[in-house]
């Protein structure tokens, strides 16, 4: 099947590749984070079942668009796959233990992090940025592999899966752009000032994803542990806020629903696409 705008995209420069991508999940926050300027509230339900979704995407995301290409760069070999999954969560450990964040839901005294007398919409946003940061990662490491590959066959595969995964993460950055301007909104905040604290958590993404194709394009040795650094870092994501933030306030089985529909999204998209 022909995809003109995705032949277009994959004869551009891997970092203009990734540049874009990242514009793009950017660009579905800040549409999430704009719902704000049409209404105060949210039905609790819906935004429960959208974390779901949110974590289900990301589950996918992890093995389909990075742990499976990490392996099948090293024939087979586990090892870098492994370790790069475990410094991925170390290293999205370490950042939560020293930046301060407060995650949604939370009281000003719960914030998480090192002390500091942050207002509490600086804390929400950088909650929500701490999340962007592996997703932008991955997005900019996926397409900086696919442009070391000599095969030309996995190279094509390898790029659709890039795009597939910026696809997904930019789906479940809607809720997350809502998480974090809705709550401002609710507690009296203008219209304007939380969209701006919605989408701009989400800045980081491009920047990422710039910063991440250019490490791989760098280093092209260190590729399965570049891929499998950002599936540890997203999986730690995930299980540390998204997943129990989505059970926290009684519709579990709404948002496991979800969490099952994003995973089963995130395969489809992966497996049409590449």
């Amino acid at each position: 099947m022909e995809h003109p705008l995705l032949d277009w995209l994959m004869s551009r420069h891997v970092v203009v590749q990734a540049l874009l991508a990242g514009m793009f999940t950017w660009a579905v926050t800040a549409l999430g984070a704009a719902l704000v300027f049409f209404t105060k509230r949210f039905n609790q339900k819906l935004m429960d079942g959208m974390l779901g979704l949110a974590a289900g995407v990301m589950i996918a995301a992890s093995y389909w668009s990075l742990l499976a290409p990490a392996i099948e760069m090293s024939e087979g070999d586990w090892k870098p796959a492994a370790i790069g999954f475990l410094l991925g969560g170390g290293f999205l450990y370490l950042i939560d233990k020293i930046l301060p964040h407060l995650h949604i839901g939370k009281e000003l005294k719960d914030a998480e992090g090192l002390q500091t007398h942050w207002q509490r919409a600086v804390l929400l946003m950088l909650a929500i940025t701490l999340h962007n940061i592996p997703e932008g990662l991955a997005v900019g490491v996926a397409f900086g592999s696919s442009a070391h590959i000599a095969d030309a066959e996995l190279s094509r595969k390898l790029f659709f899966g890039a795009v597939a995964l910026a696809i997904g993460i930019g789906l479940q950055n809607f809720p997350e752009g809502l998480a974090v301007a809705m709550p401002l909104r609710r507690e009296g905040m203008g219209r304007l000032k939380a969209f701006w604290y919605g989408q701009i958590s989400a800045i980081v993404e491009p920047v990422a994803a710039v910063l991440g194709a250019w490490a791989v394009m760098s280093m092209a040795a260190v590729l399965p542990y570049a891929l499998a650094f950002a599936a540890g870092a997203m999986l730690f994501v995930v299980v540390e806020e998204l997943i129990p933030e989505s059970q926290r306030n009684g519709y579990s089985d709404f948002a496991t629903g979800g969490a099952l529909l994003g995973f089963t999204v995130m395969m489809v998209l992966d497996v049409a696409l590449g």
